[in-house]
């Protein structure tokens, strides 16, 4: 991650409801996420009732600080309803949130994350709100194929 990459934006985020498909992942399942993804992506992506747009979202919440956490796999919706009883549901509420680009192969985003957490957290002044859900942000540039395109890591801090 190049020093410009480590040097975020910062956006309040504001309330948003995410559907999709989730589980508990650890260090010891942690390569199973992808297979999430293949899951969701051909079965729900642009026909989940009530999406927004194009982007989606990996969102991770509950983190044990031993690696563990939840992940949901999924898209923006405009309500609840209408959604098949399979997907979970989840309301994020509005945040500040240090915003990083991740610009190479969409394997190597773990290194991504830890780079924030190790390196730019300590150093940047700011808090983790770990009661926040933190999320990765695909945009519709994102090609699945390739697994390359424009991504973004969204991290809660306190203000």
């Amino acid at each position: 991650m190049t020093d410009s990459e480590m040097t975020p934006r910062f956006e309040n985020g504001g309330e948003m409801k995410i559907a999709g498909l989730s589980g508990r992942f650890g260090p010891e399942n942690r390569d199973q996420i992808p297979a999430l993804w293949m899951r969701w992506g051909p079965k729900y992506f642009g026909r989940t009732p009530g999406q927004v747009d194009k982007q989606s979202y990996g969102v991770c919440w509950n983190m044990d600080g031993r690696g563990g956490l939840d992940y949901l796999a999924g898209v923006e919706v405009a309500s609840f309803d209408g959604l098949p009883a399979e997907l979970t549901r989840m309301t994020i509420e509005p945040q500040l949130y240090a915003v990083f680009p991740h610009t190479s192969h969409i394997s190597a985003i773990s290194e991504t994350w830890m780079n924030i957490f190790d390196k730019w957290l300590p150093k940047s002044g700011r808090q983790f709100a770990g009661a926040a859900p933190s999320f990765e942000r695909y945009d519709e540039a994102f090609d699945p194929a390739v697994a390359v395109g424009h991504v973004e890591i969204w991290v809660p801090v306190k203000r």
